[in-house]
């Protein structure tokens, strides 16, 4: 059997029409319709009737198309499994991160992992955090790496890091030797909040600002790159895990502001599996040398 032969057989199945068939396959619509002959000869059924220029499945159509469908993927699942080999490759890890998580050390520590493991070919999804638990139940990945914590008894939720949360604000263009000490409570005052970039600690933590800071003025952005460059520009001030501000920090372009009157969250990092198979567990155990 070509598994050509297939292809024009599900798409003609979804149009219901060979000249639609023949327009997204880029070929002719005489050859749509020999590979449908040609198949219907291979199985012995009729796939189609034709009425002039219409065509629909038959009973017998209708059954074979999920079996088709699923012998194309199989098919094309096994090529790509030929092509890692032939590349070197022997096992295949896909990972879910949210884009916190991605925007921390991620793409150094796959650097390492993949150096060290050049047998192993990383795919990575960036999903939201509340969406990484769902791919791992689904099987669409094989790991996620969460700032969320997850309650399901048939996955596996691992604290992999706990990560301080800090005030962060503004380079306010002063000298750190001379300059006065930052006032947490003057900079809520006179600057937006922005909030809800972290999915796990934000309520919790604006009720308790807003016992101390009643007058407190807000802005939800949802994602930390967002926020950054909000604070740099000037915009407001935020609470993030010190880790996705590290490098900015260094270069001086944004400043931490001590918060003394307020217990501050420890934001973590979790790992969530379905299975704890030895290649999971394996980049697992590389992952806990780093600090995220």
């Amino acid at each position: 059997m070509d598994f050509k032969w297939l292809h024009t057989f599900i798409t003609a199945a979804k149009y219901e029409n060979f000249r639609k068939t023949a327009e997204e396959l880029f070929i002719s619509q005489p050859s749509v319709t020999v590979h449908i002959k040609l198949l219907e000869e291979e199985i012995g059924c009729i796939l189609f009737k034709r009425g002039g220029r219409k065509v629909s499945l038959t009973e017998e159509g209708r059954k074979f198309l999920p079996h088709a469908k699923q012998l194309l993927i199989k098919y094309e699942e096994s090529l790509a499994d030929l092509m890692r080999f032939r590349q070197g490759y022997m096992h295949k890890l896909t990972i879910a991160i949210s884009p916190l998580i991605a925007e921390s050390i991620m793409p150094f520590i796959l650097k390492r992992y993949i150096t060290f493991n050049p047998e192993i070919e990383i795919s990575v999804q960036v999903l939201e955090s509340k969406e990484i638990a769902t791919a791992v139940l689904n099987g669409d990945v094989d790991l996620g790496l969460s700032r969320l914590h997850v309650q399901d008894a048939n996955l596996i939720c691992k604290t992999l890091y706990e990560d301080p949360v800090v005030l962060i604000v503004p380079h306010d263009g002063k000298d750190s030797e001379t300059a006065p000490p930052l006032d947490a409570e003057e900079l809520l005052t006179t600057h937006y909040l922005i909030t809800h970039n972290h999915p796990e600690y934000w309520d919790r933590l604006l009720a308790a600002l807003r016992v101390q800071i009643p007058t407190i003025r807000t802005m939800a952005v949802s994602q930390v790159y967002v926020t950054k460059r909000f604070i740099i520009e000037g915009l407001g001030v935020s609470f993030l895990p010190s880790s996705t501000v590290r490098r900015e920090l260094l270069e001086g372009r944004l400043l931490e502001a001590p918060c003394p009157f307020i217990q501050l969250p420890i934001a973590k990092t979790y790992a969530i599996l379905k299975y704890e198979h030895p290649q999971e567990t394996h980049f697992l155990q590389f992952l806990s040398q780093f600090k995220m």
